[in-house]
């Protein structure tokens, strides 16, 4: 081992125990070996002599870039020698009468020599070396090593340069169809030839060289003469590989990879369908079958799919009758197995399929109405749809529990349902009938299988009839059309075994609530749907993910019903009891209960319900007074006992105030401000009475950002449910929420007096007055701050100037020349800006866009920083 290979052998070594040092002196040592003139010789002598793998792949890599970056400053003589060596590599042939070591070299060292030869057919063939691929054909006597490699180039051709799967510049497409040109007229018979006499010699005695050929021809079918190919002796032989039991797998479904490769080659219509059916692929349609090789049978689906494809594409693109009928015929004879192989192929195969059966159906809008055979297809398509969407069994657990292999499982299934789902849908427009039938009898289907199958048949089901829903329209869903009234009745009263499972669970709350526009108009339904919703099927469900699910969907449900569940007003605080004595019971200290959104949607609904005027006011008030009183009175416990809070319980502590806000803002929603100001202010007092109390909270917790978030969200509530009711609260609350106000914080504040000028105008000029030098001051405060900061809360200046600048529109507008005067004559002055400056802000704010304002706003205050050092506040 001379000092060359040790470097190289140093450079490659990822073991961690070479020196850095030394392998750094190692990396810079080859690095001054490739600049030298006799790199080349270096690198061919050492494919010849050395077996070290490293030292191979170096020089290989090596010689490929110096050809790459040097082939124009090569000379002739050298640019000889590396080709002869090359191709001598590459035919087995000795160099200086010596073999190269190449020949018994991984594959990665093979693949990297085909690749030079690509990077030279690149620069030389045709015009230079034109006879490269004359010269490998004979060659190819010498046995299956030689003809690997040849095999080898063909492939590396293909992806480096003439397939167009890949992205290419022009130039490389110059290049690609200069090549297929020339071989076309010079080599590519000899090379089918070659394929097929190495197909015909080797099938029994080396499948795998078989195998290799056969890949590699699919390739080139594309662009090479389709007669070479399709001629009773090469299809004879393609089909005999196929069809053979006892060959090798992988050489059937290589051969059937090549039927599928001339199946796809594109050609006129009329041309196409005569070939397809020359081709009577019907024969390999029984190899489709769980008694074959699961590779054979992918292969095989795969063919077939694209056969079925085509001539999809032909029926639409020739234009006698004739040939009409004939592709008709083509695939009223293919389609069963197609059904077949959806039904027991992977995914790949699948997806093609799925995209065949969405041609297929969409060519069914032509025919009205449709005929006993189209009729049948349409069943056996919906039969595939069901089959696919199922889960395995094998998962229940995983996505029972939601565990990693749950999630991941799910999450694949979601995005395999998409185009099936986008398929029914297609299905149910073309056959809307045979379609309801189907997914009614699957349900019954579905609720009487075997436990074993249960969980999935019935989540299946169910998933078809949400997706039925979802292709129908408002209009169709309250009239109730075909078996619609039927289906949804059968959905309602059914109690299934397998109702405690996740998926099934979830399916179930989520297809009841697609169909609430069916029972808005037929509210005898409204008890089955209440029912589902608040027992163990829904809200008090066993598993977590549901029992939230489920109380978002029933916020959903009472907005969409409102009115017409007042009648069962009762009944549901009855049913929800537990859920709210959580939140309202004085021992309120559940970690699980404490950030939790179920909460929040369920005191939502119980605000859309009792804040009706449909309700009387008496058991209204009753209603509220139950809920608020004990919330409120838990904040005004906490209150007290703010200062004597230990470490360990104040984070619980402060969430269960968190989750009370929450739920109080969400319960305010349902009452609006006509009722609460106008016909019943005895609502409106209780709401005061609570704002007063929650605002006690930023007093004690100053501090505390998400306690004043939570509590700034709930003065817009009341900005909208009290009205002018909140005037006496707002100074308190304003000089509160300024006291400790970040920056990112002064976006939610402005946008609370935008609503409270846009809302009140002039009623509210006296509050704003008051506060308005303390609110500026602080907002350029916090300008100054995040002009001196950077990450998470310098980005959020895109937000606050672009507030601060709507703000002061927004009071320009209700106010006029009035603010103006003041914000120049009190906020500026004590900023001390100049006069002029201030007059060309007054100016923009009259007339400018808001993108200019706010630009030139934000200049104003970053050149008054600058002039005070820094040190701009008002005073």
């Amino acid at each position: 081992m001379d000092d060359v290979e040790r470097a190289i052998l140093i450079t490659f070594d990822e073991s961690g125990a070479i020196d850095s040092e030394l392998k750094s002196q190692a990396v810079n040592f080859c690095q001054q070996i490739k600049e030298t003139p006799s790199i080349c010789s270096l690198c061919i002598e050492k494919l010849c002599f050395c077996k070290l793998v490293q030292v191979q792949f170096w020089c290989l890599q090596t010689l490929h870039e110096v050809i790459r970056v040097k082939y124009g400053s090569m000379s002739l003589e050298e640019k000889n020698f590396v080709r002869k060596s090359v191709f001598s590599m590459a035919c087995l042939e000795g160099i200086d009468d010596k073999m190269c070591a190449v020949s018994d070299s991984p594959a990665f060292i093979k693949n990297k020599l085909a690749q030079i030869l690509v990077t030279l057919i690149y620069l030389e063939y045709p015009l230079i070396w034109s006879s490269i691929f004359v010269d490998f054909l004979p060659h190819l006597s010498k046995g299956a090593l030689v003809i690997d490699m040849f095999s080898r180039l063909l492939k590396a051709l293909d992806d480096e340069l003439v397939s167009m799967d890949y992205p290419r510049t022009p130039e490389e497409m110059g290049v690609a169809g200069r090549v297929k040109d020339a071989m076309r007229l010079q080599c590519v018979p000899q090379i089918v030839r070659a394929w097929y006499d190495i197909v015909s010699m080797f099938r029994n005695s080396d499948p795998e060289i078989c195998t290799t050929v056969l890949d590699c021809m699919s390739r080139y079918v594309s662009w090479i003469d389709i007669g070479l190919i399709v001629n009773d002796a090469f299809i004879l032989l393609l089909f005999e590989l196929i069809l053979i039991d006892g060959l090798s797998e992988q050489l059937r479904g290589a051969a059937a990879g090549c039927v599928l490769a001339v199946v796809s080659k594109r050609m006129n219509a009329q041309s196409k369908l005569s070939l397809l059916k020359n081709l009577q692929l019907s024969r390999v349609f029984g190899l489709i079958s769980d008694d074959n090789d699961y590779d054979l049978v992918s292969r095989v689906a795969a063919l077939i799919t694209g056969y079925a494809m085509e001539v999809l594409e032909c029926s639409k693109r020739v234009n006698s009758e004739d040939a009409k009928v004939v592709s008709m015929e083509l695939l009223d004879e293919v389609l069963p197995t197609v059904f077949y192989a959806m039904q027991n192929c992977e995914m790949d195969a699948a997806f093609s399929i799925v995209q065949f059966l969405s041609g297929y159906v969409a060519t069914m809008k032509m025919f009205s109405p449709l005929q006993e055979k189209q009729m049948l297809h349409i069943s056996q398509i919906l039969e595939v749809i069901r089959t696919q969407i199922r889960y395995d069994p094998m998962y229940r657990n995983n996505l029972d529990i939601l565990d990693k292999i749950g999630m991941e499982e799910e999450d694949r299934m979601v995005e395999f349902r998409k185009d099936l789902f986008v398929l029914l849908r297609n299905v149910g427009r073309v056959a809307p009938e045979v379609t309801q039938i189907f997914i009614r009898n699957s349900l019954a289907s579905a609720i009487a299988s075997s436990s074993d199958r249960n969980v999935e048949e019935v989540e299946a089901a169910l998933s078809l009839i949400y997706a039925l829903g979802e292709s129908m329209s408002d209009e169709a869903m309250r009239a109730g059309n075909g078996l619609l009234s039927e289906l949804v009745t059968n959905l309602l009263s059914t109690r299934f075994p397998c109702h405690s499972n996740r998926l099934v669970a979830l399916v179930y709350l989520e297809t009841i609530t697609r169909y609430m526009k069916f029972v808005q108009e037929n509210t005898q339904y409204i008890p089955l749907v209440l029912a589902t919703l608040l027992d163990e099927r829904g809200i008090h469900h066993q598993n977590i993910y549901v029992s939230r699910r489920a109380s978002y969907l029933f916020m959903r449900v009472v907005k969409l019903l409102k009115s017409k569940l007042v009648p069962f007003i009762e009944t549901i605080l009855q049913s929800l009891e537990d859920i709210v004595a959580r939140f309202t019971s004085m021992n309120f200290a559940s970690k699980e209960a404490a950030g939790s959104e179920d909460g929040v949607h369920i005191f939502e609904a119980i605000g859309l319900l009792i804040g009706m005027e449909d309700v009387p006011l008496e058991k209204q008030s009753d209603y509220l007074s139950s809920l608020l009183t004990p919330l409120c009175r838990q904040v005004e416990v906490m209150l007290m006992n703010a200062k004597v809070l230990n470490p360990e319980e104040s984070p619980l502590k402060l969430a269960n105030i968190q989750q009370i806000i929450m739920v109080i803002n969400a319960l305010s929603k349902g009452f609006g401000g006509r009722l609460v100001t106008g016909s019943r202010p005895a609502i409106g007092h209780m709401f005061k009475q609570t704002l007063d109390v929650l605002l006690q909270i930023l007093v004690e917790f100053p501090k505390v950002e998400p306690l004043r978030t939570k509590v700034l969200s709930f003065i817009h509530c009341m900005v909208d449910t009290i009205g002018t009711s909140v005037f006496p609260y707002l100074p308190k609350a304003l000089e509160q929420l300024l006291a400790e106000s970040e920056p990112k914080e002064m976006v939610g504040f402005l946008l609370l007096l935008n609503q409270l000028i846009c809302k009140f105008s002039t009623l509210v000029h006296d509050i704003l007055d008051e506060v308005f030098p303390a609110i500026a001051g602080r907002i350029l405060s916090s300008i100054r701050r995040v002009a001196d900061s950077s990450g998470l809360e310098a980005n959020t200046e895109l937000i606050l100037f672009g507030e601060i600048v709507l703000a002061q529109k927004v009071m320009y507008e209700k106010f006029g020349d009035d603010f103006l005067v003041h914000f120049v004559s009190k906020t500026f002055s004590s900023a001390h800006c100049p006069q002029n400056l201030a007059e060309q802000y007054c100016q923009k704010l009259k007339g400018g866009e808001f993108k200019v304002l706010r630009s030139f706003y934000q200049s104003l205050i970053e050149n008054l920083r600058l002039q005070q050092n820094g040190s701009l506040v008002f005073r």
